[in-house]
């Protein structure tokens, strides 16, 4: 019988701050641009943690709830929620709380107040806010992989029509319908894009996220937003501007300009709430549980 995979959702408070109290002001605001504080900010940060484990054929679950609370809300999060990490908390003291490491100290918490009681632990995900979060898995034999993945999500407006070039008029209107509608029509897209790598060892981040959020202003809100993309942008021209394709596009245009040693690892489209795509281009998603 295979495992079954739980997640369960915690938020809390947290103050931190991206500054390094060895080096010099020019040098933090060298690393951490506009972030570079020595007092910092906040988040109401949400982490979901991901146990597997078989069902118990007696009640039915994988693992009681309530264990999984005891150990994620009450002594892991517990220790963190409504503190100025830096200041007031001893793991923050020499590694600096950015989602990544913030993750990290998670997961590792996790493994050690658990035991066997809340499950097999096989991902931590930490959302910052909406729009940044960072995950980490870890591997079959329970160690936590040294990758962490980093997300952006952002979105633009753009309009299309779906309209295949070898096709003719007439199998163009059968397959898409009131989509192949001549003067098109919009979404809001979603974009999610995610990069992968060890975070580095002084800013404890895997990339840059000023340099990630200009690549992504420049080469794809700067590319497509407020578009048509059939006949606006360069990389449709005689290619049908479907979701997937648009997915893929975006992968393109963004898989050599992701600084080393950080890597492009996924791209998401969301053409509507109900309409998701994504591409890993030739790679494994494994990373993914």
């Amino acid at each position: 019988m295979g495992k079954m995979y739980l997640r369960r959702r915690v938020a809390f408070a947290a103050g931190h701050a991206y500054y390094l109290p060895d080096k010099s002001e020019e040098e933090n605001r060298r690393l951490f641009g506009k972030w570079a504080s020595r007092w910092g900010h906040g988040h109401n940060y949400v982490v979901e943690a991901t146990v597997a484990g078989e069902i118990n054929p007696d009640t039915g679950m994988v693992v009681n709830m309530t264990d999984v609370d005891k150990v994620l809300k009450e002594r892991v999060v517990g220790a963190i929620a409504d503190k100025h990490l830096n200041y007031e908390v001893c793991h923050f003291a020499e590694t600096l709380p950015t989602t990544e490491n913030i993750a990290r100290y998670i997961a590792e918490r996790f493994l050690q107040e658990a035991g066997s009681q809340a499950g097999e632990l096989k991902r931590v995900t930490l959302w910052e806010s909406p729009t940044l979060w960072a995950t980490l898995s870890l591997d079959v034999y329970g160690k936590i992989n040294d990758m962490v993945a980093l997300t952006r999500a952002f979105d633009f407006a753009a309009a299309h029509r779906l309209h295949a070039p070898r096709l003719s008029d007439s199998e163009n209107k059968e397959i898409f319908g009131k989509c192949n509608n001549p003067r098109g029509h919009g979404h809001n897209y979603g974009v999610e894009v995610t990069v992968i790598g060890e975070p580095d060892p002084i800013t404890g981040m895997v990339i840059d996220l000023s340099v990630l959020d200009n690549v992504l202003a420049k080469e794809i809100e700067g590319r497509f937003d407020h578009k048509f993309l059939n006949d606006d942008t360069a990389e449709f021209e005689g290619i049908n501007p479907t979701s997937e394709n648009l997915t893929r596009v975006i992968w393109d245009i963004l898989s050599d300009k992701i600084p080393s040693p950080a890597r492009l690892h996924k791209v998401v489209v969301r053409e509507t709430d109900r309409n998701w795509f994504e591409y890993y281009g030739e790679s494994d998603p494994a990373f993914d549980v």
